[in-house]
């Protein structure tokens, strides 16, 4: 369907509008024309992705159970114990939220869609 341009101002007045404006441009890198093919290709973003101790920190509900988190991967050495220690005092002092919101079950999910 072709339209002049005059005509297409008239009937979107905003639309025109913003795309006039070059700076609010944005680029498409790619098309598909497979739904389900570019949602996998979207979903992708976490993938080789590997959650840190701030991560499952902010999936907890409460001090106890990041003080939880905390111990068991300094336990597992996954972290060390001064970054522990600084964890747990930012934990007593501020609380579990200092470290971000909360982060919900399909947090992944929801946000590798995006």
């Amino acid at each position: 369907m072709e339209i002049d341009k005059k005509r297409f101002k008239n009937m979107f007045p905003h639309l025109s509008e913003e795309m006039e404006n070059k700076p609010n441009r944005v680029a498409i890198s790619s098309i598909r024309s497979d739904a389900q093919t570019g949602e996998c290709a979207s979903s992708k973003k976490f993938d080789g992705y590997i959650p840190d101790v701030i991560d499952f920190i902010r999936r907890c509900d409460n001090e106890r159970q990041a003080e939880e988190i905390i111990d068991f991967l300094e336990r597992r050495r996954e972290i060390d114990s001064a970054y522990a220690r600084r964890l747990k005092r930012q934990l007593r002092e501020k609380g579990v939220r200092s470290f971000g919101p909360k982060k919900q079950d399909d947090y992944y999910s929801r946000v590798g869609m995006v």
